[in-house]
């Protein structure tokens, strides 16, 4: 179960009601930023009182990061998705096409994410990035698992926020080259 989330985790009535809240909260964060969506709002748009919302959820933040989830996972997976030894000059198809959905969902995610990768999406990115960099690295007995895992996941969430909200030119696809690039050569310089 997540932090700020509670209600029974194999209840099939409580995850349908947290669903239709973080579509919901989605649904408004593609119209006006986070900081400006109301629990009453949110709570009308999922078909449910006040009082429901909060027995899920402490508060509009604990919703966000339980709604950036799937798109976090995304990410992480996209970031992680080659085999053998990676190409420096050739990203993951699988980050080029989550970059590319992230640009199409580009006034929703400039909502939870931040320049430089704050917000409720930047910080669980940055957390599950970290976390899967610093396993794989543990796992192939690399040196300096916690400073690398620290600089990539800093680097992609801080790369992508300021893409999303207009600080860096460019397509999805020259981005993921960038970000790639720079990536690897983090993995390479420690």
């Amino acid at each position: 179960m997540s932090a700020g989330v509670s209600g029974g985790a194999g209840d099939p009535r409580a995850e349908r009601t947290r669903a239709a809240l973080r579509a919901a909260l989605l649904a408004e964060c593609e119209r006006q930023p986070l900081d400006r969506v109301s629990v009453s709002a949110l709570a009308r748009r999922a078909g449910v009182g006040r009082a429901t919302f909060y027995l899920h959820y402490e508060d509009l933040r604990a919703l966000a990061v339980d709604a950036c989830g799937e798109v976090v996972r995304d990410a992480v997976d996209a970031l992680h998705a080659w085999r053998g030894l990676p190409d420096p000059a050739v990203p993951p198809p699988a980050l080029v096409e989550f970059l590319t959905g992230a640009g199409e969902r580009a006034a929703l995610y400039r909502s939870l994410l931040t320049p430089g990768g704050g917000g409720p999406l930047g910080e669980l990115m940055h957390q599950q990035l970290g976390e899967r960099s610093r396993r794989e690295r543990e796992l192939r007995g690399a040196a300096h698992p916690d400073v690398v895992a620290a600089a990539v996941a800093a680097t992609f969430t801080a790369l992508l926020a300021d893409w999303l909200h207009g600080r860096l030119p460019g397509s999805a696809a020259d981005l993921a080259g960038h970000s790639w690039r720079l990536l690897i050569a983090l993995h390479r310089a420690v």
